[in-house]
């Protein structure tokens, strides 16, 4: 029988640091009989690659006290009773109010957030240390109902062709759920609106090249069986579940960096936290050098003032979003044709 509490050691760049992690036994995932010990473990084991990933950066925690199956909360806040290593940074949010938000530097602080029962990290697409300055373009490719992760291969490879175009290097992962996620390296010298814009003008343009599979609509009514691809991802304060993050889904999945060559092959359910420590060490990080050769803008912005020249303006923002210029109204299209 598992204690009420036990330490688990985790290797850092300070040397190894002794968490604590209370109710080790208390099962996360029930379908998987996975535990909070399991979770601690396994980004032990991931440490060195999740925080490459994930750390430095202002990053929300999404907690889940009674397993996955149950209640669930989002943290942006610090919790109480952070020990010493664990930093916040200031960032402000689309309403304009700041606040602190956690900073992963080490894998003793992911360690210490799934003692405080986080299963899901979102990290944010800049750094702490220049938070309105995203240094990744993100792109959502979202299967929509009809549509699976195998339809969404091929939007991710021609999407691939669509950033090499503007000199934009792009690499891969599963979301851990049925979509892939595809991030770009960027200098981190535009703000997260300017960011925006760029995910809608590689968003349209993969839209014209691929209508019948891909999709840019934001109201679920108009998308039908194709690949949302979800500019809104790139706001400011919209993440979206980090690289190597578990998953609150019933097989403890992970979202999983890939190699190119091998994503037609992957099975996103295999990739767990039981299984990707041991392809880690096999294959190594496949985003182990991503930040090694940013990217610029210029050319995605280009197609923005383009697309604005032809007519495709602002899109729709978030809900919880202040009204932003130019944007088109936030009605549904069929409710806007009742009224």
């Amino acid at each position: 029988m598992v204690s009420e509490a036990t330490t688990v050691t985790v290797p850092g760049p300070d040397g190894d640091r002794e968490v604590r992690v209370s109710s080790p036994g208390r099962v996360l995932w029930p379908d998987a009989g996975l535990t909070k010990l399991d979770l601690a473990n396994y980004l032990v084991e991931v440490g060195d690659a999740f925080v490459r990933a994930n750390g430095g950066r202002p990053i929300s925690l999404q907690r889940f006290p009674g397993g996955v199956d149950g209640e669930q909360f989002f943290s942006k806040n610090p919790p109480k009773g952070a020990p010493e290593y664990v930093r916040s940074v200031e960032v402000t949010y689309p309403s304009g109010r700041s606040h602190p938000q956690l900073v992963i530097d080490e894998p003793a602080v992911a360690v210490w957030a799934a003692q405080m029962n986080t299963v899901v990290f979102h990290p944010w697409a800049s750094r702490a240390d220049r938070p309105d300055f995203p240094d990744q373009l993100r792109i959502d490719l979202d299967p929509q109902p009809g549509t699976d992760f195998r339809d969404a291969i091929p939007a991710a490879q021609e999407l691939r062709t669509v950033l090499d175009e503007v000199g934009l290097g792009a690499w891969i992962k599963t979301s851990g759920n049925r979509g892939l996620h595809v991030f770009a390296p960027i200098d981190p010298e535009w703000e997260f609106l300017d960011v925006r814009h760029a995910v809608i003008a590689a968003a349209r343009e993969l839209e014209r090249r691929m209508p019948d599979q891909v999709t840019t609509a934001w109201w679920k009514e108009e998308r039908g069986q194709r690949i949302f691809v979800d500019y809104n991802q790139a706001n400011r304060d919209r993440t979206m579940a980090g690289a190597y993050s578990p998953r609150a889904l019933p097989h403890a999945s992970v979202s999983t960096p890939l190699e190119w060559d091998e994503l037609e092959h992957t099975d996103p359910t295999t990739l767990t936290i039981a299984t990707t420590p041991g392809r880690l060490k096999r294959a190594g990080d496949p985003w182990e050098d991503m930040h090694a050769s940013p990217g610029r803008l210029e050319g995605l912005l280009g197609w923005w003032e383009r697309d604005l020249e032809d007519g495709l303006g602002e899109m729709p923002f978030p809900p919880d979003f202040p009204k932003m210029p130019g944007e088109p109204s936030r009605v549904q299209p069929s409710r806007a044709r009742k009224d």
